[in-house]
């Protein structure tokens, strides 16, 4: 049986969809919304709509605080750590809780069900980054672009709280070697992709920022670093020549953006996609 963990933050728009994809699947012992710092009426709608849900009204704006009140709360392992503003499939969490308990996957100490990127709103140029980002090697190499992840009871032990940084799923990955995670196949996370242009560069500019957070502080217990350099070669002389020199030219904004606001980190305020929310 698993516990869920859910957090949200200012999630009025989409925490019913979450939460109807997660309410009737077999394997679950508790849902626990961890509502932090929410302006809207995401508390009343869980509160009201889902009373068996274990609702908490978190006064701090926190995605990592508002995790680690919600782990006061578990009751039994895996943990599910869902993003508020993702689907997961039927049946995924009885399929992943069955992942685990099967002896040949022993090793395997942290997943995410397979990521599926929606881009049929998205603008043109959005759509052509997501056809090259979501081949990438350290895409493929599991359990990243999932905006969620699942831990056992022996994988939960692999690191204390969660720390105060921006990208808590990036400093999840890097406390497990490869051979440590794994995206489960027959199991999917649905993620709507953000409508337009300047809404794709500033949630990729978070996740970048992220990492070079995680690096300047030394939290990354297993670093890896990506090497894109040979991919973007072969993909330049491929069919996929035009969205590689659209991917290429979006990852070079976020960079520099990311960059610009690393030096004002302490001033940072957390970047959300309103477009792909409603």
């Amino acid at each position: 049986m698993a516990t869920v963990i859910v957090p949200a933050h200012n999630e009025a728009s989409v925490i019913g969809d979450c939460l109807e994809s997660i309410v009737n699947q077999h394997g679950v012992d508790k849902i626990i919304v961890a509502c932090n710092g929410c302006t809207d009426n995401t508390v009343e709608i869980v509160r009201q709509n889902y009373p068996d849900i274990t609702c908490l009204d978190i006064e701090k704006p926190s995605k990592t605080n508002a995790l680690n009140e919600a782990e006061k709360h578990i009751s039994s392992f895996p943990i599910y750590y869902l993003d508020a503003d993702t689907v997961i499939s039927a049946d995924s969490i009885s399929t992943i809780n069955a992942f685990y308990n099967n002896p040949k996957n022993q090793e395997v100490l942290l997943t995410a069900p397979t990521p599926k990127i929606d881009t049929s709103g998205s603008s043109w140029w959005v759509k052509q980054y997501y056809k090259i980002w979501i081949n990438l090697p350290y895409i493929q190499d599991g359990v990243i672009g999932t905006c969620s992840f699942i831990m056992n009871e022996k994988g939960r032990k692999r690191f204390d709280r969660f720390p105060d940084i921006i990208n808590d799923d990036g400093f999840v990955r890097c406390c497990f070697d490869s051979h440590e995670r794994a995206n489960v196949p027959a199991s999917t996370i649905h993620i709507k992709a953000p409508k337009t242009l300047f809404s794709l560069i500033k949630i990729k500019t978070r996740a970048r920022l992220g990492n070079m957070q995680l690096e300047v502080s030394k939290l990354c217990a297993k670093p890896k670093q990506a090497n894109y350099s040979g991919s973007m070669k072969e993909k330049l002389l491929s069919k996929n020549f035009v969205p590689t020199l659209v991917y290429i030219a979006i990852a070079l904004a976020i960079r520099l953006r990311a960059k610009k606001q690393f030096s004002e980190i302490e001033n940072y305020v957390w970047e959300t996609d309103h477009t792909s929310r409603g």
